[in-house]
């Protein structure tokens, strides 16, 4: 009989993470997609200044990302490149290409409150963590579905734990809660303004949260949004990261 009760609760948990890891891969589908190019302006406020950027990205899965900046002046033409697990940054003005290693994957990118890992997607949600329900939620009159990313022990992820909240009615992404390893929670996203862009329904705007410093905000809006779009493989070369625009 406790041979079966064992069975029956380990059956259980598989298919409620089943469960849950479809959640979070319908939600990352909905901003992401197989691959995408975007239009985007970033705004970053603290306490000290406040600035813009507007760039383009391009992007296929977790495994590549093209970003460029088109403004302000002072920064256009600096680009971001991802392939596999590996980055590097080009500057415009001095002509150079650094590589970013994974210890600075969770510095901020371009002064902002998301790092370098949120822009190119580094981590894997669906592959690189565990995944736990949480109680359900309300957020902004939409129930939510939580689940619980614990990173797996073999994987190198720049978070220790993720809280990620997702819309019942249409998978959309409503809030992440960020983690470090002690359990303190270092920033949240919220996701706000759901339109639908050339047929597809999701966020427009994107604003992090840091509670480590008070006042800091970065938010992202996005202007345009294409999916599953053919975009040539040459986008993703050094050829293209260190040309001119």
């Amino acid at each position: 009989m406790k041979k079966l009760i064992f069975f029956l609760i380990a059956i259980t948990s598989q298919v409620f993470s089943q469960s849950a890891m479809e959640i979070i891969k319908k939600a990352e589908n909905v901003i992401k997609g197989e691959n995408a190019y975007g239009e985007i302006s970033m705004t970053v406020v603290n306490p000290d200044y406040e600035r813009t950027l507007k760039m383009r990205s391009w992007w296929v899965g977790n495994e590549k990302a093209l970003i460029i900046i088109d403004s302000p002046k002072r920064e256009r033409g600096n680009k971001t490149l991802k392939i596999g697990n590996e980055m590097w940054n080009y500057l415009k003005n001095t002509e150079t290409t650094i590589k970013i290693p994974p210890s600075m994957m969770l510095q901020a990118w371009n002064g902002s409150d998301f790092t370098n890992d949120d822009l190119v997607r580094e981590s894997n949600l669906e592959k690189d963590y565990k995944h736990k329900f949480l109680p359900d939620k309300t957020l902004s009159g939409e129930l939510c579905w939580g689940v619980e990313l614990i990173p797996n022990p073999d994987v190198a992820v720049v978070w220790g734990e993720i809280h990620y909240w997702v819309r019942k009615s249409d998978f959309i992404p409503a809030r992440l809660d960020y983690f470090d390893e002690k359990g303190n929670m270092k920033r949240y996203m919220e996701f706000e303004e759901v339109k639908t862009l050339n047929g597809k329904k999701m966020p427009t705007i994107w604003r992090m949260i840091n509670t480590s410093k008070e006042g800091s905000s970065t938010e992202m809006k996005v202007i345009d949004m294409k999916f599953d779009v053919k975009i040539p493989s040459r986008t993703f070369s050094f050829q293209e990261l260190e040309r001119g625009n």
